[in-house]
């Protein structure tokens, strides 16, 4: 095989691979939202699922005790503990480095379509989405 039917086939597997972009990284892990809560990302089935494993302090300011879901419209759900609730909800894989799913934000109580979207194996975005109009935060990994 002549040098110049060499170079081209290595010149073409080259694109290929560059093509293909970086690996998906696993987004299972222990996440740092902007708040500074800390969100653990585990396989439910078939999806991930995030819940909240550390507050972003101790004791709500509003009211000196731990925090609760104070912000749920559901009344008997007012109360229970933030940590251990279910933020991010059946998030399934939806392309490469994207899972779609379902969001819960504590600061409404409300539930919003959403994704999280891998930005490299360090950062996560968490994006929710009213009608086609999306928006979020980056969040970093802890481990």
């Amino acid at each position: 095989m002549n040098s110049y039917r060499l170079w081209g086939m290595t010149a073409v597997m080259l694109a290929a691979f560059a093509a293909a972009g970086p690996a998906s990284a696993d987004p299972k892990g222990l996440w740092l939202a902007h708040d500074g809560a800390h969100v653990r990302v585990s396989s439910c089935g078939n999806a991930l699922c995030g819940t909240i494993a550390k507050t972003k302090s101790a004791t709500d300011p509003d009211t000196g005790k731990p925090w609760t879901d104070k912000n749920n419209p559901n009344e008997s759900l007012r109360g229970r503990p933030l940590l251990g609730v279910e933020v991010f909800i059946s998030m399934k894989p939806d392309g490469r480095g994207k899972w779609s799913g379902e969001l819960y934000s504590t600061a409404d109580g409300h539930k919003y379509s959403g994704h999280l979207l891998e930005i490299n194996a360090r950062t996560m975005r968490v994006e929710a989405c009213v009608g086609s109009a999306c928006g979020g935060q980056n969040m970093r990994r802890v481990r």
